[in-house]
């Protein structure tokens, strides 16, 4: 019996930014996929991918250097509205879903050319989790480049620390080549300690999702004892040891009538009757990693004012690693981006103002936005093998039927935003973020 038709699948040249060398698919996959399936790829030949065109070409893919052939196009970062083509099938992270308006002009390019839009920040289960990620080696990498900044301050503070041998994450590429590193750096601190001036040494992690779970999975390479929120109060200020506190909804917010408890549900469908009360906690901390989804509807976690507030003084907490990145988001220190040779700025809390580096007054702020563009081959290995089993349903899908019995599985179908031209019923509401400004 013959299989059923399929599309040619093209794998696109990300052009965002010249450190960008992550894959949706890599070689490994696409081979068992042609072998397996029978489907044919053409991957747009690029000189900066981590994969080079040789190896797609021994997996069974065309190179070629336009896709205008693939009905079905698969990238990993946004593309530009001048780059989409009509009638296309395209799959990428799109960053549309809050409304954001750098966005808005490709959704409206995709709406007037007819296109299909399947977001993998939307390809979910029946509970809503999501399938396909690279949050958790955005957390990797977040981690390393945080724990490299914690060295750079106290070296400009003028204290000599174990941190101080690190290097950036894209200076390693994986997490193997780190190892070896973050293992000197604990044995330095199981027979050294740690310098006085920095005792006690805590880190919080707020969240502890994907992005979280991969930030921890890097600290915990180094030696460290697990405190839970509430007895930061009670950590010895003399512990030779570095210490590690997770922050969840419960502790970073608290309900506004105080009659009743803490309701999880609740705060995720009615966060205005919720007020931050994280602040308390940020005066014990040395460092914060931020990895929680927020947006317009959510306290923040820190403000502006309380970033006065904290540094009149000279405060414990000396690096801030904003892993989620969301520019005038949870974090008021997060104004703008930054690039994997230059990650960090001193967001100086009286002004607002950012000076790049870690001198100055004020919290040395890590925000990275691609931050697992930094181990490129390990983040595309993991995203890969979590996308490779939705492709030959995807391949073989009538997206000329209606959605419903288009062939896709119910996790594409959930990511569809746009399908034959249209916002599709769950995304209708971005209508409002397309209208033009007045």
């Amino acid at each position: 019996m013959a299989k059923p038709s399929k599309s040619l699948i093209g794998i696109r040249s990300e052009d965002k930014s010249r450190w960008e060398g992550r894959a949706p698919l890599v070689p490994d996959d696409i081979r068992a996929l042609v072998a397996e399936e029978g489907l044919e790829f053409a991957v747009q030949s690029s000189p900066n991918r981590a994969f080079r065109n040789e190896e797609y070409q021994a997996a069974g893919a065309r190179v070629v250097q336009t896709l205008d052939d693939c009905p079905i196009i698969m990238g990993v970062k946004e593309i530009p509205p001048a780059k989409l083509q009509a009638k296309k099938t395209y799959l990428y992270f799109a960053h549309v879903i809050k409304g954001q308006p750098a966005n808005m002009p490709a959704l409206r390019r995709l709406l007037e050319l007819g296109c299909n839009l399947i977001d993998y920040e939307r390809i979910v289960d029946d509970q809503n989790r999501r399938l396909v990620f690279f949050g958790r080696y955005a957390g990797m990498a977040g981690m390393m480049d945080t724990l490299w900044a914690l060295g750079q301050r106290l070296q400009w503070e003028g204290i000599d620390s174990p941190f101080a041998r690190l290097r950036p994450a894209y200076r390693y590429g994986s997490l193997e080549r780190f190892r070896p590193d973050a293992a000197t750096v604990a044995q330095e601190i199981r027979r050294g300690g740690l310098p006085e001036a920095i005792r006690p040494l805590i880190f919080g992690f707020a969240g502890y999702g994907h992005v979280s779970q991969g930030a921890q999975a890097v600290f915990d390479l180094l030696p460290f004892q697990e405190v839970k929120p509430e007895e930061l109060p009670t950590v010895p200020p003399a512990a030779d040891t570095c210490f590690k506190v997770v922050f969840r909804e419960e502790h970073m917010v608290a309900r506004i009538d105080t009659s009743r408890p803490f309701d999880l549900q609740e705060y995720y469908q009615h966060p205005e009757r919720y007020r931050s009360a994280f602040f308390p906690y940020v005066h014990h901390l040395t460092v914060l990693v931020n990895g929680i989804y927020w947006d317009q509807r959510y306290p923040r976690l820190i403000t502006r004012s309380q970033f006065q507030e904290l540094y009149r003084d000279r405060p414990r907490l000396r690096v801030i690693g904003d892993v989620t990145c969301d520019v005038d988001g949870s974090l008021a220190c997060t104004t703008r981006t930054t690039e994997p040779d230059s990650p960090v700025y001193v967001y100086d809390p009286a002004t607002g103002e950012v000076r790049l580096g870690v001198a100055g007054h004020g919290p040395v702020v890590l925000a990275v936005d691609f931050l697992p563009c930094e181990l490129p081959v390990d983040a595309s290995v993991y995203f890969s093998r979590s996308l490779r089993p939705f492709i030959p349903a995807l391949a073989r899908a009538n997206l000329a039927a209606p959605l419903e019995e288009s062939g896709l599985p119910p996790e594409l179908q959930r990511a569809t935003i746009v399908y034959r031209g249209s916002l599709t019923p769950p995304y209708r509401y971005l209508e409002r973020y397309l209208q033009p400004e007045k």
